[in-house]
Order: C-alpha cells, then structure tokens, then sequence
C-alpha cells in the first residue's frame, strides 16, 4: 500500500564520515571538534516552513438501495456532501524576494485557507500561484512577507546513490524537524504514486506532515522535495520518494510564467532497454529508453528518430529508462528545442527536437472505434470529458453522452488524451470505462477495436 505522506530523513553514520570525503562541509564545530551539522541547518532551517490548510471537499456515499425508490428510477445512485477539512504539511521558500514556496499539491488541493509559519513561528497567508497534479508539486506566494530565507537550489543530476542528505519538514504537526539518510536509488518510476515519476529514493524516516518538505545534501542545496512512502501499515520502512529539484524547477518556472504547465510531448512509444533487446541490436549499453513506435507527425518525427532508437540523453543529462524519459520530457515546456541522443546501429547520434503541445481535443474514432461520433479533451478537474457527441454514433449506442468524464479505463486512470491513447493501444479485448456523470459513477464496457 503507498501512502503520499511527506518526508523527514534519518540518517544514520553520517558522523563517521570524518573530514576526508567532504572537506567544505561543516561538520564540526569550531569549539571543540564535535561532529555536528548544526551550522549547515542553522542557514537552511530558517527556509523551511510549516504549512496549514482549511477547505472542503466533496464526499461521495453511496445510496442504500432501499433508499433509491424515493428518487425514482433514475435517480442518483450517490449522496455528495460538502465536509470542510484541516491539513498540515512543509513548504521550501525558494524565493525570498518574491515570497515564492515550493509544497507538494496534494498538501493545499482543495484548500480555501493556507497559513504559512516560519521557523522562528511568525505567521503568513498564502496564495496559490499554480499547481500540476500530475507531478504533486505546488507553488505558493506568501502574503507581504518580510525577512524570508531562501534555500540554495542544487543539481539533483548531480546525486549518487550513496550520498548523504538531510530532510527537513514537519511530521504529525510536531513542528520543524530534521532527520537524515543517505540517496537509496534515483530515476524510481512506476510506483502508481503520481502520474510522472522520477524520483530520488532514500531511507529517510518519512511521516504525515512532511509532504513538501526539504531534502538537502551536507552543504545545504536543495536537491528534493520529500513527496511519499512506501509502507504497508502508513509507517516508515526506510523507503521515502522525494521529487528531484532539476524536475521541480522546470515545472515551477512554467507555473511562474504561466501559471500551468504546458506539457510537451516528444511523439514515441517504447520501454526500457533490456540486456535482450541490447543483445538483439548489438548495442555497449545496458540502460536506456527503447523506442518501439514514433508516432507520424510527431515531434520526434520531424526530427528524424527513429523505431529501433535508444535515447541515452536529454540535454546532456543520462536517461536510465523510458520512465526517466518520460518525466523529463513531460517536465519541459513546449516550443522550446531539447537534445536527444541515441544509440543507432551502434553510432551514437545527437537530434535537436521542439517539443509539440499534448493534444487537447481528438476525434474519439481514432483511439477506438466504440467511440465513433465522441470528441474527446482533457477535464478540468482531471479526467477525459465528451466534449461533443454525434447522435445515432457508435459511442451514443454504446450508452455515452455529451459531457460524460472518462476517468478510467480498465481501472487505469487516465488525464490526457495521450494516457488515453496509450491505454487503449495496451488494451486487448473487451474496455471497460471509468465514467463520472453528474453525480454518479457507472461502467460502460466496449468491444471491438
């Protein structure tokens, strides 16, 4: 069971790495030599806020079947209510100008109040600037704050595993804790926590309330924001995930200028590099993101990859699976030019690629033929709404209606018309759909395709 609960660190044997491995870092204290990293945390500490949130949410129950007669027979088969609710969570002030902080979205999502609290316990309201869902990142403005600290923003693409790293954050509304670890794996993916995946792992002691919190190296740099768990029971086993900052900052400044993400897309369907498929093409590397489809017209088309390319490179920085590929590509903006290397017939080739805008509306017939008639875009609340719907079509048949919201098939959920795409083209025989209409939730199962 994964819980999205955010992160402090323990870390442990930190002090018998001596002066040796890491001279600039101040480990000891001036009066005696004791091993320490109190001077490091005394800069960085004061950048690391608590947060806390009030809002309502919708909360859905079900309608007891001998209930329903007295709505008739078509009648809602849920009750939805409004129930207000309190969160705690951690914040990362990145900006001290502007007043800029860096949380988790799931930490202020739904929130109508959001109060900031300093270390030294003075207090702000926040206003939200933007927020992406798909990576679980968030960024605040705190209101005429004064005095604010900012962290130093470090190279996540810098990080082994093996290094050492603190976390910073605020478990069960305690108040502003430290905890430490060292880096467990990068590029994990995969997990079914957020939609886009990359994350450092770390044996940190990760708690509820620690969501958004800081994940910093010996020197003090920013290099994650402490995001989730993974544990059976919601506590920690030594198994924290954090978002890499080289992720966070390109989603933040998209959400500075835009206040969104404008997600592009690169236009290739593909998987890991395996030892057999590196075999098979006789290829010197052992990770790598295969590409099995370029989709026509894409943008990797009309850059001229190709099927049977490994892409070992974005802008120079290492892609350790198709999972890293995609959360790199989906992190950067559209129209702006990236490089890609590859692996091709044991050459490797470098390709300059503007990345093209995810699609926004598509005629449904091309994604299943069930869905003929259907034109299809992204909700705004997430999900895939019928935007229009032809009368007598197939989908109309078939028991969809305008304004119905896809919002999972064969219980993969899905947010973009490109997640759609890709889990229909997996799909084998008989598709069941997710759908939300109004206030009620119902399957509808196709065939064909």
């Amino acid at each position: 069971m994964r819980f999205k609960l955010l992160a402090v660190i323990t870390l442990t044997g930190v002090l018998a790495l001596g002066t040796s491995a890491q001279a600039n870092i101040p480990f000891f204290s001036d009066k005696d030599e004791t091993p320490t990293l109190a001077p490091m945390l005394e800069e960085v500490t004061p950048a690391v806020v608590n947060i806390s949130v009030k809002g309502s949410r919708e909360v859905r129950q079900r309608i007891p079947d001998m209930f329903r007669f007295f709505f008739g027979p078509n009648g809602p088969r849920e009750q939805v209510q409004e129930r207000p609710f309190r969160g705690l969570g951690s914040g990362v002030i990145i900006d001290a100008e502007n007043g800029y902080v860096v949380t988790n979205n799931h930490v202020i999502e739904g929130a109508t109040e959001i109060l900031v609290t300093l270390k030294d316990g003075e207090q702000f309201d926040a206003e939200v600037i933007g927020t992406d869902a798909n990576s679980d990142i968030a960024l605040l403005k705190i209101k005429n704050g004064e005095n604010l600290t900012e962290v130093e923003i470090g190279r996540s693409r810098d990080l082994r595993v093996g290094d050492f790293v603190v976390a910073i954050g605020n478990p069960f509304g305690l108040g502003q804790t430290v905890t430490s670890g060292i880096v467990s794996a990068l590029g994990r993916s995969g997990l079914g926590i957020e939609e886009i995946e990359n994350f450092i792992q770390t044996d940190a002691a990760i708690n509820s309330g620690n969501s958004g919190g800081a994940l910093v190296t010996l020197d003090g740099q920013l290099i994650g924001i402490n995001t989730a768990i993974l544990g059976p029971t919601g506590g920690n086993i030594g198994i924290g995930f954090a978002i890499p900052s080289d992720m966070m900052q390109a989603l933040v400044q998209q959400l500075i200028e835009f206040g969104e993400v404008r997600r592009g897309v690169l236009g290739v369907r593909g998987n890991d590099l395996t030892a057999d498929i590196a075999e098979a093409l006789n290829l010197d590397a052992k990770q790598g993101a295969f590409i099995a489809e370029v989709l026509p017209e894409s943008a990797a088309a009309k850059a001229g990859l190709q099927s049977g390319d490994v892409i070992v490179g974005v802008n120079g920085e290492k892609i350790r699976s198709f999972g890293d590929l995609t959360a790199r590509v989906k992190t950067l903006g559209i129209g702006k030019p990236i490089n890609i290397t590859v692996l091709r017939d044991g050459d490797t080739q470098t390709f300059s690629v503007t990345l093209t805008a995810e699609e926004t509306s598509v005629e449904a017939e091309q994604l299943h033929p069930a869905l003929q008639g259907a034109t299809l875009a992204p909700a705004d609340g997430g999900g895939i709404t019928i935007t229009e719907l032809e009368e007598g079509s197939m989908a109309a048949r078939y028991g969809l209606r305008k304004d119905d919201i896809i919002v999972a098939v064969n219980r993969q959920g899905v947010n973009s018309v490109a997640e759609l795409r890709n889990v229909l083209d997996n799909a084998e025989g008989v598709v069941a759909l997710n759908i939300q209409r109004g206030n009620s939730s119902l399957y509808l199962v196709l065939r064909g395709g």
